[in-house]
């Protein structure tokens, strides 16, 4: 069924949600699912409406008409959305590829609802299993000591592809400032959730020597300060002195999937506001 997703963050008070459900109410918008947050420590609040397309008098362009003089009064931050337009989500992958496989068998499989114009990758191991898929597999070696040369390709490859998303499956290069700038909010990260503790090479290592009894995953959106933006998802999973490196490693690279999968379907599906450093998720 085909929705408008209309979200707002905007300063907290009384009336907000009369005044947007009397607005829907007035156009005989038919809301399929809404939800509502209060953060009492910022004073803002957030919401999320889901409104059969069919259900209204005009199209996305005349929604935004018709609302905006109430998201001037309350002076929202908000944008609507179209469920029938589908998110474009260029990926980008270096050698490992569990994070990738999944991406690509749950695209396949219908369980993404977007367009997946090409993967980049800074190595030609995954180039088999993407064009398998039927999607263009666009390899752009990143020299040490020429990075700038790389990312300038990576950013002109981005843009030809209209991308409204960038997700980084496990690659493993530090995305440059100017790019972290121009997608803020629209690059979404992966890696296990051992930092700060565990840094560097072998992570799984350190931990074991350790003795961690949970392992993780945080998926963020990727800003220029490095494995610390928004906060998108998290899960763990608990381990033992019984298990093995492998059987971590193992295990990371599953909860690594889910986590990855999750941030990525609520992002795609307009649930998650950002606000400062911190995200409200309505999933």
């Amino acid at each position: 069924m085909r929705t408008f997703r209309l979200v707002i963050a905007c300063p907290d008070g009384v009336g907000i949600v009369a005044k947007v459900s009397n607005f829907l109410a007035t156009y005989n918008g038919w809301i399929t699912e809404a939800s509502h947050h209060s953060d009492e420590q910022s004073g803002w609040f957030f919401m999320r409406h889901e409104i059969r397309a069919d259900s209204l008098p005009f199209d996305i362009d005349g929604f935004r008409q018709a609302f905006a003089p109430i998201a001037r009064e309350f002076s929202m931050q908000w944008r609507v959305t179209d469920s029938d337009q589908r998110k474009r989500v260029v990926l980008m992958a270096s050698r490992q590829s569990h994070c990738l496989a999944d991406l690509l068998h749950r695209w396949h499989s219908g369980e993404l609802d977007c367009d997946i114009p090409c993967v980049i990758a800074n190595h030609d191991d995954l180039r088999s299993m993407v064009e398998w898929h039927g999607i263009e597999y666009r390899h752009v070696p990143v020299d040490p000591q020429n990075k700038e040369a790389a990312f300038s390709e990576v950013a002109s490859i981005v843009s030809e592809k209209s991308a409204d998303v960038i997700v980084l499956a496990r690659y493993m290069q530090i995305l440059p400032p100017s790019l972290c700038e121009e997608y803020a909010g629209r690059v979404i990260n992966i890696h296990h959730s051992f930092l700060p503790s565990f840094v560097g090479a072998k992570p799984y290592h350190q931990a074991s020597m350790r003795g961690v009894k949970l392992i993780g995953a945080t998926c963020h959106y990727v800003t220029q300060e490095l494995d610390a933006g928004p906060i998108i998802e998290q899960d763990v999973v608990r381990i033992s002195h019984r298990d093995s490196i492998e059987d971590m490693v193992r295990l990371g690279k599953d909860v690594e999937k889910m986590v990855l999968s999750r941030g990525l379907r609520y992002h795609l599906e307009d649930r998650v506001l950002v606000h400062d450093n911190k995200t409200v998720v309505f999933n």
